[in-house]
């Protein structure tokens, strides 16, 4: 049995946890903040996931970087041994299965299963945070064990079964995810919820795709939708990405930069937009334009790339891109469902 006692004490009294943004050059690449595990706590960052249903940290690791879980100065871990691997879009880390008293906020769970992680892949080396917390759904989860915050549900620890986000723009300071709440004072419009197709990801009905102000739509049939906080773009199937960007002229693709990308002329008029079954909602100029090709070019590189090969060709990934605009709020009642109101970061 797990001594509760001083995990209970060490709880703070806000539900909201203060998100950083880690940018680089103009972009906002991922957002972090502090969770404590351990007894007594340690205090360790993490990316807040909506994309994926692990939470891990590093612990004896030596191609990690950032700082490190102590398991040997906690007299709540626990391990059996079981082994754990998670396999991203792009990285991949490893080691064991473990348990250990984790907070968030002022929230806490005992006993939370964790991958305590001894290997990273080099994907992470150049990332601020120490580790992630999965915010998906555990059917999803690498170690087949319940999230986080499915285990505030299930334990009554959290008024409501949502939490929400709210994701600034090129400011470091000023993103919060409020667990078991939103902040309506984040938001200027009424929420629209969407109901989830798919208890995996947080996916939506994506029925349209839009660079011409919904007068052409880039979908031939509806995509799922996986509103995924940790990732920075949006990734469409190869066809829908070259249908997206035929709508605004000049634009094709850009190898140069990297595989999937497409660049469109920086003077281009263009009105981009996802829907949600069946509503619209708009995707901020100064997030879909990344920048110039090169200093001296007139060409811009664009936010939505191609997946390529070895994606679902039926998958969209919605990253903090579009999130930027829209606060997100993710609700297990019922089947589940995603609320989406327009952010205050498009009044500034």
């Amino acid at each position: 049995m797990i001594n509760t006692t001083a995990s209970l004490l060490s709880r703070g009294t806000s539900p909201q946890v203060a998100l950083t943004d880690y940018m680089s050059g103009s972009m906002d690449v991922l957002y972090y903040g502090s969770l404590s595990i351990g007894t007594p706590a340690q205090s360790l960052t993490v990316d807040f996931d909506t994309g994926s249903a692990d939470l891990w940290l590093p612990v004896n690791c030596g191609s990690c970087n950032t700082q490190q879980f102590d398991a040997s100065k906690s007299s709540t871990y626990r391990t059996n041994g079981d082994s754990f691997s998670v396999e991203y879009g792009s990285g991949s880390v490893s080691g064991i299965l473990a348990q250990e008293s984790v907070q968030v906020a002022n929230t806490a769970v005992v006993g939370q299963y964790f991958g305590a992680v001894n290997s990273e892949s080099d994907d992470f080396a150049s990332n601020p945070n120490s580790g992630v917390i999965g915010m998906g759904f555990s059917s999803i989860s690498s170690s087949g064990k319940p999230t986080y915050f499915e285990n505030l549900i299930a334990n009554k620890a959290v008024s409501n079964s949502y939490f929400g986000f709210h994701l600034a723009r090129r400011q470091a300071q000023g993103s919060a995810v409020c667990i078991g709440c939103y902040d309506s004072s984040k938001f200027t419009s009424s929420i629209s919820w969407l109901p989830v197709v798919s208890q995996s990801y947080w996916c939506v009905s994506m029925t349209g795709f839009s660079a011409n102000g919904n007068q052409r739509n880039a979908l031939n049939s509806s995509l799922v939708g996986a509103i995924d906080t940790g990732t920075t773009l949006i990734y469409v199937p190869t066809a829908v990405a070259d249908s997206f960007y035929s709508q605004i002229p000049g634009a094709g693709r850009a190898d140069s930069i990297g595989a999937g990308f497409y660049q469109f002329p920086c003077k281009a008029s263009y009105s981009a937009s996802l829907s949600f079954a069946g509503k619209a909602f708009s995707l901020a100029t100064a997030d879909f334009n990344l920048g110039k090709t090169s200093s001296q070019s007139s060409m811009c590189v664009g936010g939505v790339l191609a997946m390529g090969d070895g994606f679902p060709d039926n998958l969209a990934i919605v990253g903090d891109e579009f999130l930027k605009s829209w606060y997100s709020i993710y609700d297990y009642s019922g089947n589940s469902r995603v609320g989406l109101a327009s952010s205050i970061n498009n009044s500034k």
